[in-house]
């Protein structure tokens, strides 16, 4: 059964390998530590039977956005600057994508962040995509490109509140 975890010393992050050796390290050297120190918080994807090999992973972070970067429609409802939450990584072992394992994290990194926004304020979930192939994926779930920074992707609070009603089904 697959489930979603905290990072922790227990997980084998030596053996993650997703193709992108900056995600790759960032696993393996720096997310436990962030995990410590409040920056952000690593979440793994684990089959229960195999608990220490990580599947995936995705990192989520808070973060302060300058509103005028947004598209028009959106920035006018804001002051120059406005709290967000950030997906700051996502990856899935290289033998397991294409599989639907993104998805499963997906949903979940925006569950989570509907759950902040109930406790604090946000307007939105951010992603930096990598490339154009990354910039679609997310796109999918209705993320928005920024309109001088188009591997930047927006998806509004509302827009959040919709996608985890229909696809947390």
């Amino acid at each position: 059964m697959l489930q979603i975890l905290l990072l922790t010393r227990q997980h084998n992050r030596e053996a993650f390998y997703c193709g992108e050796q900056e995600l790759d390290e960032y696993l393996k050297k720096t997310a436990r530590q962030h995990n410590e120190k409040g920056i952000s918080r690593t979440f793994v994807l684990v089959d229960t039977e195999k608990s220490a090999r990580i599947l995936g992973f995705f990192t989520l972070a808070g973060c302060e956005i300058v509103t005028a970067d947004l598209p028009p429609k959106y920035a006018k409802r804001y002051p120059n600057k406005a709290p967000t939450a950030r997906l700051a990584r996502l990856a899935v072992s290289v033998d397991r994508q294409r599989k639907g394992l993104g998805g499963i994290m997906m949903v979940e990194a925006m569950r989570r962040t509907l759950s902040v926004s109930e406790n604090i304020g946000i307007i939105g979930f951010f992603v930096d995509a990598k490339n154009q192939g990354a910039r679609q994926y997310y796109e999918q779930y209705d993320f928005i490109p920024l309109p001088e920074t188009p591997l930047t992707l927006f998806l509004p609070l509302v827009t959040l509140v919709s996608a985890v009603e229909v696809l947390g089904k």
